[in-house]
């Protein structure tokens, strides 16, 4: 009769120990898959739900439309998704693209500034209004809630008076490179918002000033007490923010070749509910700016996609 060895039967053991390691990695790897891009499965599956249901769904013109229509809100969401990643949020961005705007359009087209120079015009209001959140919320002590809803409205009502409440159109051509040129296939303001992501993927990944955002998201005190100047990255933060959402109404002019009070209305939502659905921790200091931008084009396909069906607006 043959006897196994002990060292059989260990080897045996360490055998099936290490297959079990195997097909537990296996599904953790799936699980955090699933749990960092579930949205961009739920955006094939939306995809190929909508191509059998509209024949009308599944071709370049329309995907190429629903891009365009997430250029606006996707730069919108990258400043937002700062704001949320150090434990805040910012309700000015729609209002502060649309006071830019506003302001770029004014200058241009209403007095007669050089179209470049009013551009840098309203990036730069942008940049003050993001500024002014920020210095309320670091240096006052107002709550971020507070502050970029004062923002919002002194927005709102600066946009009034500078248009007299009245679109402004035919806008000069200058400003078509941001919105209405293509590079071979790709709409300029679609490239432009990819650039934009590239950038800030790295820049919040890789660079000190990501990851103290991260830092003061997870542990505000702890961070503090680390070193972290707190009150000069929350700052910097919406700073940053309100520039990017003067730079996206710039785009939206571009692309629409006018400005009126409605543009980027509840933008800062549609940023909002993009990191959401993203997964993106609203608590702060968890999430990927990739995720929140999957968020975004999961909002436009669902959009285009009820548009196709011809389901009611109101609905």
């Amino acid at each position: 009769m043959f006897i196994r060895s002990n060292s059989a039967y260990r080897e045996e053991g360490k055998q099936m120990e290490r297959q079990a390691k195997g097909g537990n990695g296996f599904i953790k790897a799936a699980k955090g898959f699933m749990g960092t891009y579930f949205c961009l499965v739920a955006i094939i599956v939306l995809c190929v739900i909508l191509t059998i249901c509209s024949p009308y769904f599944f071709n370049y013109d329309n995907f190429k439309n629903i891009l365009i229509q997430s250029v606006a809100v996707s730069i919108v969401c990258i400043g937002q998704f700062m704001c949320i990643t150090k434990g805040g949020l910012d309700l000015s961005l729609g209002q502060v693209l649309c006071f830019s705007s506003c302001l770029m359009a004014v200058l241009m087209k209403n007095l007669g500034v050089n179209p470049y120079l009013s551009i840098l015009a309203g990036l730069a209001s942008g940049v003050v209004m993001g500024g002014f959140s920020g210095f309320m919320i670091s240096y006052v002590g107002l709550p971020s809630f507070i502050a970029t809803l004062a923002t919002q409205n002194i927005c709102r009502g600066l946009a009034k008076v500078i248009t007299g409440a009245s679109p402004i159109a035919k806008l000069p051509e200058q400003i078509n490179f941001f919105g209405k040129r293509y590079y071979g296939v790709l709409p300029s303001s679609v490239v432009i918002a990819a650039v934009l992501y590239i950038v800030f993927i790295i820049l919040m990944r890789k660079s000190k000033f990501g990851r103290c955002l991260y830092a003061i998201g997870g542990n505000k005190e702890a961070s503090y007490f680390a070193g972290i100047n707190v009150k000069k990255y929350t700052m910097l933060a919406h700073l940053v923010a309100g520039g990017l959402a003067a730079f996206s109404g710039l785009v939206l002019m571009a692309r629409l070749g006018s400005v009126a009070l409605t543009n980027g209305n509840l933008y800062e939502f549609d940023g909002t509910t993009g990191c959401c659905i993203g997964g993106v921790a609203l608590a702060g200091g968890k999430g990927k700016l990739f995720q929140a931008l999957l968020g975004i084009i999961f909002l436009n396909v669902f959009f285009n996609g009820m548009t196709m069906l011809n389901v009611d607006a109101f609905w």
